[in-house]
């Protein structure tokens, strides 16, 4: 072991983290699984103030201004001042209505990824910079509100408000002074806006005031439970637990010195009580959650007292010594904890629910497994949970299981789910070192990419020494040295004499290094770095991986993952066994009593919904089958138009009649689903090398543009991709999409090799889309009969926030806002994408205001931009708005609703003054643990054939929110693994939907979505939204796209960012804009 002196300075060399390893996407992934990095889901940010940030907008403009008045200040909801209020529009105006981004074009549509791909998803550039002062409200013509309007009420119904008085409170943004970027003139579509008449019967409902803030305000209620479908039983994997009758006290904790582990605070309260549990704690078992908060069955017999801790230290410290550290503990009462409350709430006679008992019981329950097994947020790992499997490149998956408390409409339910994830393998650090390079390292020396690898996946990781016999000291890596282990020298004495590392060793430990080619790793603190070669280190056991995971390894995790109902079930209840809940000494102890059975709960199957297709096919309606069906004898309802194409091939595998005859079998079978194609393309297929796919897309495409006559355009472009594409297939969509303007299909060499039916079948849906076609539609909304979409112009958004992967520390978070272009059919979507801030989950540009120096206040943003874009292309204005979001965790229903609802009243008050169609905001959750199983495997009635509960199971009850309209819906049918139901959440609602209403619709939507004949296990606008946000994510210029630091030029060319998003350290960095989509491709579902 060597420590260099201080004044020898680090001597690693500028090997910066901004490497580009595992930077893109790389080829033939799997659907659906994201490691790691999913949603920011984890810590609440504070209260509101949140404004909108300053990144790129929607298009179209619009202001929306009242004529000649000033616009009126947005007074944030402070509780000094009224809010502004606007009337409907006064009698002698005309009816308004608001026109699209661009005249006369089409809804817009957007296309996905390649087959065989993970569901990609795409991001739409958006203009405007931010606004030059605070935002702006009351968009009426008048400025005081009208006598005689009621005043925000503190507390707000939980439904609509008796008279139409529409409000807008919002929160104070922070101004931004970046100026807009390409703003299109607002004024016409507002002034299309103004012109058009409400359609007759669409009475004015009346619309709640936004709350000001949590405290005011409660998710609506309830609305009864769903009486539709076949009812059964199906079980669920949560547990009940009965409510303890203890008196809680909670005590605050101070350890000095203090220390950021929770391991190390842990050790000092474990060795506290079994020191002093009988003589000074009243022989009470306290829980501690490892920072500041100690909670006990009763009180201790003392209000405050200190104790002094002695704990030997697993780390050698800054003198090479194992330190023996002595800690001051202070322990002090904080309050009761009120367990009344809480029994009140399960009942449903109390709105909120007492968080602090939920996290007591959590704590307490969490307390045995903590010490037993290796503790990963919620969730405990162990190798002796199921077999540890091998992931490559030195890591393997611990099986664990997920363990939460939740209130439910049974009670206090404690929820139990099996889970992997990825750990460090315990090995020497040289074969890590190995297996990560996938070669001998001592064959050849490492290169300077073989040096950032290595750093990059073991800083922070903890290694014990071998070279000393059975004195394994511990150590965490932070770097590795610039230079060879046999040329690292450090002084030994005060006169600077060097000495060298492998003489050091052998001289005191008599340990001949053999890898002298290896750098040492640096470890302990960087001002005075220690060096030890790798071959006298072992990684230590129980270390999790939080770093992305390559291609190989998600799949080799998603097969350990992937376990049939039955097994699933199994794993479950053995885990309640093994945990043994009934003699576990601290839920004794706090009179914790937990079932070791599954809940019995009560569901319905919810029926299909029929679908239509075109007459001139065999079958004109389908009715799916156990949540599939397929095209046989179907045209597609829209069959669009593929005059003038063209087709790339980058496969070298793939000779040039192979890649032709491939292309007329896929022009024959778009042709026999319905679409009208023409089976000769402008040029020849082409083949080209991947590397030059900019200059080969550009000139391909020009020559063809050339050859065809003025004003046609090329409708598709084919590519034949190899199967193994590295980042072809990002690159290749960034410029068609961003660059030409042109809608591409991408087909990987293996299907083209099988050239199957059922893969052109699909491919053929895909292209429908991509042109503008529409697949097919439910039956229900072409007879009007959809309660609640059928009765008036409705808009169905969906929305989704993607953020980078762990690791990745610079990147933006993606947003996508889809929404419903036609109606009544609501079956194409267009959507809008935009950078923010890392990690923002908040989408910051639904709606935006800005100074311009001519037209004075001006705004935009992506909501303003898609309802304009429906009245575009149904002629009519929406007066229903459904918002489907996904990717909330519950900490964030507060923030994300009085943020976005805010948002969507302000794009509506923009348009038109008055304008505030009813909105309904519901929260869809796929990372959720309660999983759904048949009461019976054997009865082939009640699953599917996979083993799972079959498509459309929905459950409202027992596992359900005491209180709020939530529900759990199964509308997929499972492939393999247990099906995940997705969890419904209803944070706002104007339009008053029954449970019914809202739960069929949903499930019937899930039946359109456009690319398989397949029910899909979210709602399509939702899911339509996370493959755009996944696309746009190619966009990004390559400095931004990987784990490398933001250019610097990004300030000054695009929104500077506000200090609102509170995670993350770039938190004032600029997000550069991503590059816009051209017009034809915004047009269309170009992400399908």
């Amino acid at each position: 072991m060597v420590r260099k002196k201080r004044t020898d300075g680090s001597s690693e060399g500028g090997e910066g983290s901004g490497s580009r390893e595992g930077g893109q996407q790389s080829g033939g992934g799997r659907g659906g699984y994201q490691q790691g990095g999913g949603r920011g889901g984890g810590q609440q940010q504070g209260g509101r103030g949140y404004g909108p940030q300053s990144q790129q907008g929607g298009r179209g403009g619009g202001r929306g201004r009242g004529y000649g008045q000033p616009p009126q200040q947005y007074g944030g909801p402070r509780g000094d001042q009224p809010p502004q209020q606007y009337g409907g529009p006064r009698g002698d105006q005309p009816p308004q209505q608001y026109g699209g981004p661009r005249g006369g074009q089409p809804p817009q549509q957007y296309g996905g990824p390649r087959e065989g791909q993970p569901p990609q998803h795409q991001h739409q550039q958006q203009y405007g910079g931010p606004r030059g002062g605070p935002p702006r409200g009351g968009y009426g013509r008048g400025g005081a509100p009208s006598a005689g309007q009621p005043q925000r009420q503190s507390v707000p119904e939980l439904h609509q408000a008796t008279s139409p008085t529409y409000q807008a409170v919002s929160s104070q943004p922070t101004p931004s002074e970046v100026s807009p970027i390409q703003m299109p003139d607002p004024s016409p579509p507002v002034q299309e806006f103004e012109q058009l008449s409400i359609e007759q019967g669409a009475t004015s409902q009346a619309i709640q005031p936004i709350p000001s803030s949590s405290k005011a305000f409660k998710f609506p209620m309830r609305p009864g439970k769903g009486q539709v479908g076949k009812r059964c039983i199906v079980k669920a994997n949560h547990f009940f637990a009965e409510l303890p009758d203890k008196d809680l006290h909670q005590y605050d904790v101070t350890i000095t010195p203090e220390v950021t582990s929770r391991g190390v605070n842990r050790a000092v309260m474990k060795q506290l009580v079994e020191l002093y549990r009988e003589s000074h704690l009243g022989r009470r078992l306290p829980a501690y959650d490892g920072r500041k908060s100690l909670y006990t069955a009763g009180p201790l017999p003392f209000v405050s007292k200190e104790f002094r801790i002695l704990l030997h230290d697993e780390e050698e410290g800054a003198g090479g010594q194992r330190r023996e550290r002595e800690f001051k503990v202070v322990i002090k009462l904080a309050a009761r904890a009120d367990l009344h409350h809480l029994g009140m709430f399960l009942q449903g006679k109390q709105a909120d629910a007492p968080q602090e008992a939920l996290q007591v019981l959590d704590i307490v329950l969490r307390e045995l497994p903590t010490s037993k097994y290796t503790p990963v947020a919620r969730s405990f790992y162990s190798p002796d949970i199921g077999r540890k499997q091998s992931l490559g490149d030195g890591l393997e998956s611990w099986r664990g299981f997920y363990q939460s408390i939740r209130p439910t409409q049974m009670g206090l339910s404690l929820n139990i789910d099996m889970s992997s994830t990825a750990f460090i393998e315990a090995l020497p650090v040289t074969e890590f070192v190995c297996q990560l390079l996938n070669r001998d390292i001592r064959s050849r020396p490492l290169s300077d990419a073989d040096r950032v690898k290595i750093k990059k996946a073991l800083r922070g990781v903890k290694v014990e020494v071998t070279h000393r016999g059975n004195m394994r000291r511990k150590y965490r890596i932070s770097g590795l040295t610039a230079v060879a282990t046999r040329e690292l020298t450090f002084p030994v004495d005060e006169r600077n004499t060097q000495k060298s590392v492998v003489e050091y060793f052998y001289e005191t430990y008599g340990f001949r290094i053999q890898h002298t080619q290896l750098p040492c790793l640096q470890v302990g603190n960087s001002n005075r770095p220690n060096y030890l070669p790798m071959e006298v280190c072992k990684i230590v056991e129980g270390q999790r991986y939080s770093k992305r995971l390559n291609e190989r390894q998600i799949t080799a995790l998603l097969k350990v993952t992937c376990q049939r109902p039955q097994e699933r079930e199994k794993d479950i209840l053995r885990t309640v066994e093994l945990n043994d809940y009934s003699h576990d000494p601290y839920a004794k102890e706090f009179g914790i009593k937990i079932s070791a059975s599954l809940a019995s709960v009560e569901a319905r199957i919810l029926p299909p919904p029929w679908l239509k297709y075109h007459e001139s096919g065999r079958e004109g309606t389908c009715l799916p089958q156990v949540g599939q069906w397929n095209m046989m004898n179907k045209k597609m309802i829209n069959g669009g138009t593929v005059s003038n194409w063209i087709c790339i091939n980058f496969s070298r595998q793939v000779p040039d009649n192979m890649a032709r005859s491939f292309c007329q079998e896929l022009a024959q079978m778009c042709h026999i689903s319905g679409m009208a194609f023409n089976p000769e393309p402008v040029l020849p297929p082409v083949s080209a090398r991947p590397e030059h796919v900019e200059k080969v897309l550009k000139t391909r495409y020009h020559d063809a543009m050339a050859k065809l006559s003025q004003g046609k355009e090329i409708d598709l472009l084919i590519v034949i991709l190899p199967d193994n594409n590295g980042s072809l297939y990002g690159d290749l969509k960034r410029i068609c999409e961003t660059e030409l303007g042109i809608v591409s299909q991408c087909c990987l060499t293996k299907h083209v090799f099988k050239m199957s039916k059922q893969y052109m079948a699909n491919v053929a849906l895909k292209i429908n889309v991509k042109v503008g076609g529409r697949n097919t539609v439910l039956v229900d909304a072409l007879s009007r009969r959809i309660p609640l979409v059928s009765d008036r112009p409705t808009i169905i958004f969906g929305a989704d926030v993607t953020h980078p992967h762990p690791g990745e520390d610079s990147s933006p978070s993606i947003a996508a806002v889809v929404a419903s272009q036609d109606w009544p059919e609501v079956t194409k979507y267009a959507g809008l994408v935009c950078a923010q801030a890392h990690r923002q989950e908040l989408i910051q540009d639904l709606f935006k205001e800005w100074k311009d120096p001519q037209k004075g206040v001006v705004t935009g943003g992506m909501i303003k931009e898609l309802l304009i874009a429906f009245r575009r292309s149904t002629g009519h204005k929406p007066l229903r708005i459904i918002f489907y979001r996904d990717g909330v965790s519950e900490g964030q229903f507060y923030q994300v609703l009085l943020y976005e609802l805010d948002a969507i009243r302000k794009a509506c008050a923009s348009l038109e003054a008055g304008y505030q169609p009813p909105v309904t905001f519901v929260v869809v959750q796929k990372r959720h643990h309660t999983r759904l199983f048949a009461q019976n495997h054997n009865d082939r009635n009640s699953v599917d054939r996979s083993g799972n509960i079959l498509p459309g199971t929905v459950v409202d009850s027992k596992i359900c929110h005491p209180t709020e309209f939530d529900f759990y819906l199964c509308s997929h049918a499972g492939i393999q693994g247990t099906s995940r139901p997705a969890h419904y959440h209803v944070l706002w609602d104007e339009n008053n939907f029954s449970a019914d209403g809202l739960q069929s619709l949903t499930n019937n939507l899930c039946y359109t979505y456009a690319r398989c004949t397949r029910s899909v296990s979210i709602v399509p606008p939702a899911y339509y939204a996370h493959l755009a946000a996944f696309r746009a994510r190619f966009y990004m210029e390559p400095e931004t796209s990987d784990s490398g630091s933001m250019a610097s030029g990004s300030m000054a060319r695009g929104g500077g960012m506000g200090g609102r998003n509170m995670r993350g350290p770039h938190v004032n960095a600029a997000v550069r804009p991503l590059p816009p989509l051209k017009d034809n491709v915004k047009r269309v579902m170009f992400y399908c």
